[in-house]
């Protein structure tokens, strides 16, 4: 006679808090596996053990106090200066995000960028839809192979842009807080200094307040006025008010921006600017990479609840 085993009772499911809106290649992963809450309602806080969210979302100290439960706050996003890290560390909560799976479609991106604002090919495809070419040709614009790129923020997207850049014949220097030796380009302590030696201007150094408005009058003043400022960092970084004026005045001679300081409201001045081009935050946005993106922050909530190390804790959170 075979002797049955009892019956096990099933796992509870384990409670994660989505805070803001977030992709749905995360999101049906997510319910399938969890037990899934959003804000407002908080009434499950007290067995809510993980977090869910985006690299735009915010995540303040206040909301973290509210979830004594809680175990880890898993991004779906390379940035996370909306996550009050040390806050989330003081109570032992790991902070995990997902760098590498979206560096070259954030490189594609400011490349794009760079071409269709020193070619301005998104005006010259205007021209055509609006028939202006019959009454004559479209303004001269400016060469890119063979200029100076200055990148601020050399890490692993800044260097995957310096690749690419080199395939155009472009010299490359760099900004970070540290020189990488390793690299052969060339390195400037100040980003002044870097914008005055750049015809392009790419910013893509993480957010946070460490390097809020770090591009600011002066360096565009540095970057000159024949000098194109691209921006697939975070909007905070750039003093938007600063760039606008020295847009309006002739200060700088263009922008590519997929970032902005109050996403996704974009000041009417930058609209209106010929000279612009404007792109919504599609750095990391193609089938492939979000779902690459997505599965990486489920395999750090479900490395964690297996007992297992996460695969991409921040830096901060790293041993």
């Amino acid at each position: 006679m075979i002797e049955r085993q009892p019956r096990r009772p099933p796992v509870p499911a384990v409670d994660v808090l989505l805070p803001a809106k977030l992709s749905p290649l995360y999101v049906e992963q997510l319910e399938r596996e969890f037990a899934a809450h959003r804000l407002p309602d908080l009434s499950a806080a007290s067995k809510v053990r993980a977090i869910a969210c985006g690299g735009e979302t915010q995540l303040p100290s206040d909301l973290i106090a509210q979830l004594p439960a809680l175990e880890i706050i898993s991004v779906m996003g390379v940035g996370y200066d909306g996550v009050d890290v040390a806050a989330a560390k003081a109570k032992g909560v790991m902070v995990t995000h997902t760098p590498d799976v979206l560096n070259d479609d954030v490189a594609d991106v400011a490349i794009g960028l760079m071409l269709c604002t020193s070619r301005q090919f998104p005006q010259a495809d205007r021209f055509v839809r609006e028939g202006k070419w019959t009454q004559g040709a479209m303004p001269l614009q400016r060469k890119m192979s063979g200029a100076r790129l200055g990148l601020v923020g050399m890490g692993r997207i800044g260097q995957a842009i310096a690749k690419r850049a080199l395939g155009f014949g472009m010299s490359i220097a760099y900004n970070s807080r540290t020189p990488k030796k390793e690299l052969p380009y060339t390195f400037h302590a100040d980003v002044r200094d870097l914008a005055r030696a750049s015809d392009f201007l790419v910013v893509i150094t993480p957010g946070g307040e460490g390097t809020r408005k770090m591009i600011n009058a002066e360096v565009l003043q540095a970057l000159g006025k024949k000098g194109i400022l691209v921006n697939v960092a975070r909007g905070s970084v750039v003093d938007e008010a600063a760039l606008i004026e020295a847009l309006k005045n002739g200060v700088i001679g263009g922008a590519g921006l997929d970032v902005f300081e109050n996403e996704p409201i974009v000041p009417q001045a930058l609209r209106d600017m010929p000279h612009v081009v404007l792109t919504p935050h599609v750095g990391s946005a193609t089938t492939q990479t979000r779902q690459a993106m997505a599965d990486l922050a489920m395999d750090n909530l479900r490395a964690h609840f297996a007992g297992r190390p996460v695969k991409t804790p921040v830096p901060e959170c790293r041993a």
